[in-house]
């Protein structure tokens, strides 16, 4: 069966109210990701976790690396990693963002065993998990600006653009630039050779 056939089915069973789990991207992705040297990138599934990225994308998020937790979770660093409070400069917009995802996928793919598991852990872990979860939002945004505070360059400001990948359904795709010339630039290149120094990417690609 071809790539072509697999998304078809993927499709198909998403229709019918039955996700099939993603466990790795194709090769193709990861070289994609590779390529991109200047800019944290990464993929992640319908459920926030941390499917693949490059080498700066496992640097800028080195504090889900060195975390036991698998599968390495947007959603469950937010909400229940005191790490992230501090490291998102907006940790309001952060968890809204991210709990409007959450519920956007929900009820895209509402028989997904695993998305339902992990609403119901953060409903019954975090107190503001559950308050956001009620305001029923749904929205989602594709493209603008983020604020990090990195445990080793410190604050970044990074523009973002996500893609869903049609061949990859439930995947997508974000990479975060930063402005020519500028203190995050500077910080990123800072990023980089630490993370080389300390072989986060590698050390990801192991434990993942």
């Amino acid at each position: 069966m071809n790539h072509r056939d697999e998304a078809r089915d993927f499709l198909s069973s998403r229709r019918a109210g039955r996700v099939v789990p993603v466990a790795a991207v194709r090769p193709e992705l990861q070289y994609l990701l590779d390529v991109v040297t200047d800019a944290p990138a990464m993929i992640i599934n319908n459920r926030q976790d941390i499917v693949a990225a490059n080498a700066l994308g496992w640097a800028m998020h080195a504090n889900l690396v060195d975390t036991p937790a698998r599968p390495m979770n947007f959603s469950r660093f937010i909400f229940l990693d005191p790490q992230a409070r501090n490291f998102y400069q907006d940790w309001q917009r952060a968890a809204h963002t991210n709990v409007a995802i959450l519920r956007r996928e929900a009820g895209r793919t509402p028989n997904d065993k695993d998305l339902a598991a992990l609403i119901g852990e953060l409903s019954m872990r975090s107190d503001d998990f559950r308050e956001l979860w009620a305001a029923h939002d749904v929205r989602r945004h594709y493209a603008g600006v983020k604020a990090f505070r990195h445990s080793v360059v410190g604050p970044m400001e990074l523009h973002f653009q996500t893609l869903e990948l049609a061949e990859d359904p439930g995947l997508a795709l974000t990479i975060y630039p930063a402005t020519p010339g500028s203190p995050t630039a500077d910080a990123l290149r800072v990023l980089a050779s630490w993370a080389a120094t300390e072989g986060i990417a590698e050390r990801a690609r192991q434990l993942a």
